[in-house]
């Protein structure tokens, strides 16, 4: 059955911060967007949902998509839904925060252009709404 709303209906987006903790001093993984917007810029591992996938499913997917990462304790942190945050149309996106001892091996796939890992205190110019994200994420862990 086929609905018609007059009610817009935004995109929703997952993206991943994965952190590891190392010596007290953390980094966060990142990907270079391959393609535009921002073409060229580093921002947290994400994307689309399919119609079909719940949200864990689809956080699951992009990461192992675009990092080759498999990670079982993600949890969801908060939405994040400006209406201008996304240059392609009204985007709400969902963002899961992983913590981890260790740097897994992470390689770049999908339409990731590479991978590397930050230092929280020296991280580039971000994507997005992507700079702001991390700050949020940062100010919670340190409550």
């Amino acid at each position: 059955m086929k609905y018609c709303y007059e009610y817009p209906r935004p995109a929703v987006t997952v993206d991943a911060a994965v952190l590891v903790k190392k010596d007290d001093k953390l980094s966060i993984l990142l990907i270079e967007r391959k393609h535009d917007p921002y073409q060229g810029f580093y921002a947290l591992p994400g994307g689309f949902i399919k119609k079909n996938e719940t949200l864990e499913e689809a956080i699951a997917r992009e990461l192992q998509e675009e990092t080759n990462l498999t990670l079982n304790n993600l949890q969801q942190f908060r939405a994040y839904s400006r209406p201008d945050r996304d240059p392609r149309g009204r985007t709400i996106s969902v963002i899961f925060v992983s913590l981890l001892d260790a740097f897994p091996a992470a390689v770049a796939g999908d339409d990731a252009a590479a991978v590397k890992w930050f230092p929280l205190n020296q991280l580039p110019e971000l994507a997005f709404d992507h700079t702001e994200i991390v700050a949020d994420i940062m100010k919670s862990m340190n409550k």
